[in-house]
């Protein structure tokens, strides 16, 4: 008999994403003002930041394959997660330091590589997470478990926030905070290898051995076996990405160097680094009041999908389209309003909240039922190819950025992502409502808890 692992031990062994959800969101916003820091322009501190989206397109569904079928006697996961601790570890304090070791004016020809070097690395540790907690969960705790990464990830944003409030400008401390960062992974993960036990997955002997590029071939069949709900997700989760990019990426500059005119190149003590510090600091307040909407939203859409007949595609649709109503608010009346903006940035998170907690179940509760049902599945796999639907939404939102800032100066350009961004969202909203998630043979009477199987 299987057992039935308890929530608080799912939570605990979960617990890590707490930990990659601080390092993304503390490298995400200051990636490209610690580029401009170093030196670069601000068109090509952009564009450095396709490293995530064409790293972790790659990445993300490789690493899945390769946990889905790995052998070693420690399990499937565990040894993934711990391979890509060591290297975000390293590669984090390569990039935070390239300063201190590089001549002076040189260190970005070093950080900017090692930003895509880091950005594999985390890839490599955030994507078995999920699947782990997808493995020891029993069909009916898939989306209650979904939910609960979002509530831990919103715990990581707030701490993140938290983190960059420890200093007036971040970049100029960036080795300190990837430290204590690195350091903050390093414990979670060991207490996730305390509580889970995995099986180890035993090959049949007599099958023939896999090639070195089992893994891709393992993504070409994962994708061709799908079921089309999976497509129609991946769809939908590529625009809500362009526009949660716009926020995630760039909202710290938007603040710091759009909405408070400050600038972070220049002298400390200036009004330009006065205005920017201002910025920031109104920054790190609209991300905390983010990350608690994000919580109290997680909680309220899991209340829904477990105890009422709402279809998730009816609470996501309008998760996105809040999003699609702050983006504009963001591009046309924001102006140089710092409450203004603080309150457009907490609401903007309605659909991260949504794009995490709706789909990953969804493909969670199809991928155990048709575990029990017999057929193969690849977990790790199908989520991390709506993981890649994702870095292609944040590739058009970086991409498009980079080219409007090469025709405008910074504090201009910025406003306008978000008219990309309410774009984006807006056909996301429409996609969303229009999802076939209604189980084969569903009953009305019967709540989204209590039915049989998603149709095909």
């Amino acid at each position: 008999m299987e057992e039935k692992w308890p929530l608080w031990k799912l939570v605990l062994i979960a617990l890590p994403q707490v930990s990659v959800q601080v390092l993304w969101c503390f490298i995400g916003p200051n990636s490209a003002s610690y580029m401009r820091h170093l030196g670069l322009t601000d068109s090509l501190a952009t564009l450095n930041n396709i490293a995530g989206p064409i790293t972790g397109f790659f990445t993300g569904p490789i690493v899945g394959a390769t946990s889905d079928n790995l052998t070693s006697r420690f399990g499937r996961r565990r040894p993934v997660i711990l391979a890509g601790l060591i290297s975000v570890c390293i590669a984090g304090t390569l990039f935070s330091t390239s300063e201190y070791f590089m001549p002076e004016g040189k260190a970005v020809y070093f950080a900017a590589p090692m930003y895509w070097v880091l950005d594999v690395t985390i890839n490599v540790l955030q994507t078995p997470h999920r699947a782990l907690v997808a493995d020891l969960a029993t069909e009916e705790q898939q989306i209650p478990m979904q939910v609960a990464f979002v509530v831990l990830m919103s715990i990581g944003n707030f701490m993140a926030f938290s983190i960059m409030k420890i200093y007036k400008s971040p970049v100029d401390h960036m080795f300190e905070l990837m430290f204590g960062i690195c350091a903050f992974n390093a414990i979670c993960v060991g207490i996730q290898f305390l509580v889970a036990r995995e099986k180890p997955l035993k090959r049949d002997p007599d099958a023939p051995k896999q090639s070195a590029c089992a893994p891709v071939l393992s993504v070409v069949d994962a994708v061709a076996g799908s079921p089309r709900l999976l497509y129609h997700l991946a769809a939908v989760q590529c625009l809500v990405w362009i526009g949660n990019t716009a926020w995630n990426l760039y909202a710290g500059q938007w603040f710091g160097n759009a909405v408070y005119g400050g600038d972070e190149k220049e002298p400390e003590g200036s009004e330009l680094k006065i205005a920017y510090e201002e910025g920031i600091s109104a920054f790190t307040w609209g991300g905390q009041g983010k990350a608690v909407l994000q919580l109290i939203s997680a909680l309220l859409i899991i209340g829904i999908l477990l105890n009422t007949k709402i279809r998730p595609r009816l609470v996501y649709a309008p998760c996105i389209f809040v999003g699609l109503v702050v983006s504009i608010l963001a591009a046309f009346f924001v102006g140089h309003s710092g409450t203004f903006a603080i309150v457009v940035m907490i609401f903007s998170v309605m659909p991260e909240t949504g794009s995490f907690a709706i789909p990953f179940g969804l493909v969670a509760t199809l991928n155990k039922r048709a575990e029990e049902e017999g057929k193969p599945v690849s977990t790790a796999l199908q989520m991390a190819l709506l993981n890649c639907c994702v870095t292609i939404g944040q590739q058009i939102c970086t991409m498009s950025l980079a080219g409007i800032e090469a025709h405008m100066d910074l504090a201009t350009a910025l406003p306008c992502v978000f008219i990309v961004a309410g774009v984006a969202q807006a056909f996301g909203g429409v996609g969303a409502l229009f999802l076939d998630d209604r189980p084969d043979g569903y009953d009305e009477s019967e709540s989204f808890s209590e039915s049989d199987d998603y149709s095909d």
